[in-house]
């Protein structure tokens, strides 16, 4: 069935130094990967772009949009709120975590440090590798997991990978027992703080943790419906739900210094070249783009969940926020750092303007 395609052009008074987005790339971009989602490009002085092309389906999200699962984008939430939490002196990155949750039961507990179970450094065990479900589904995310999902004292807490520090393995547990420190130092479950530090001062109606909306968008794998899911089992690692725009108001609050200072936001966003770029919660690097005359610095997070996939990018220093969300897995975005594919032409279209065009 053909998806009927809507695209919108926002009028915006952007920054002086802020390229002009390609809109006519980026249509070009859709229609030749047949993409399924939503886009946005947003500025921080106001406006952007917009695309929205997705399976008709159950939505909500008010004048916001559809409500998407952001997946792993809510790493990068969670990386910010411990964040605040370091700019408060409650949280050292350096100390080990047992010092914050002395009932991890974890026999990493003691070692491991809050900045690596940022950059997945933690060697602990991943939800990912739990016995398989319906459809091939990991079972730890499914319905009716029989095993314990506590982040101290469950599944995260036994039979360690390695010991903490080497390589950076992408891991679920880490930021799951992130969300179980942030309540230990505030007295505040994960989730409320999103809504107490985020949503609330940025004026954002659709965004929270499962279980909570029933209505947000689903995915297709492989172009089959995907398994049952409990998206609550992702807790502090994926279990974030709002709409695109709400994400594009929290990009743009990072790079205005709403949510960090200078400071913290610069410890943030170092990426480690040993390490892939990995910085805390996201990458932070630089790659050419098609049309610009420099390298572009680009902080990017990732994340799928089901037949639902997203790349957040936010471009710092021209002030822009890049996303896409597809309902159809799995989708080939591409890498950027690669200078072919779909992240790296959406981005060049973005940062580079008519420039990109020959």
């Amino acid at each position: 069935m053909k998806i009927a395609l809507a695209a919108l052009l926002l009028q915006a008074a952007t920054a002086q130094t802020a390229p002009p987005i390609d809109a006519q790339a980026v249509d070009a971009l859709v229609e030749a990967s047949e993409f399924s989602g939503d886009i946005r490009i947003a500025d921080a002085q106001g406006g952007g772009w917009g695309w929205v092309g997705t399976l008709p389906q159950p939505a909500r999200g008010g004048e916001d949009g559809a409500t998407w699962r952001w997946a792993s984008v809510t790493k990068q939430v969670v990386a910010v709120l411990v964040m605040q939490e370091v700019v408060a002196g409650r949280v050292e990155l350096d100390r080990p975590i047992a010092a914050y949750l002395p009932g991890f039961r974890s026999a990493n507990a003691a070692t491991v440090t809050v900045r690596q179970l940022l950059q997945h450094r933690s060697g602990l065990p991943n939800p990912d590798d739990s016995p398989v479900g319906t459809g091939g589904f990991p079972s730890y995310y499914q319905p009716g997991y029989a095993g314990s999902r506590d982040p101290l004292a469950g599944y995260c807490a036994g039979p360690v990978k390695g010991a903490p520090g080497g390589d950076w393995s992408y891991n679920n547990c880490d930021y799951s027992v992130l969300g179980a420190l942030l309540e230990a130092v505030t007295g505040t479950p994960w989730a409320a703080l999103v809504e107490q530090r985020i949503a609330r001062p940025l004026k954002i109606d659709f965004l929270a943790a499962y279980p909570g909306e029933r209505y947000t968008r689903i995915g297709m794998i492989e172009g089959k419906p995907e398994p049952a899911i409990d998206l609550a089992s992702y807790g502090a690692a994926a279990g974030l739900y709002g709409s695109v725009d709400a994400l594009a108001r929290f990009d743009l609050a990072l790079m205005d210094g709403t949510l960090l200072p200078k400071d913290a936001l610069a410890v943030l966003w170092k990426g480690d070249p040993a390490l892939g770029y990995m910085a805390l919660g996201q990458w932070a690097f630089e790659a050419p783009l098609k049309g610009c005359d420099k390298p572009v610095r680009i902080i990017e997070r990732r994340g799928g969940v089901g037949g639902v996939e997203v790349r957040n990018f936010i471009l710092p220093e021209i002030g822009r926020a890049v996303i896409a969300f597809s309902d159809r897995a799995p989708f080939d975005f591409g890498e950027v750092w690669q200078g072919t594919g779909f992240s790296h032409d959406l981005l060049s279209a973005a940062a580079c303007g008519k420039r990109i065009r020959e």
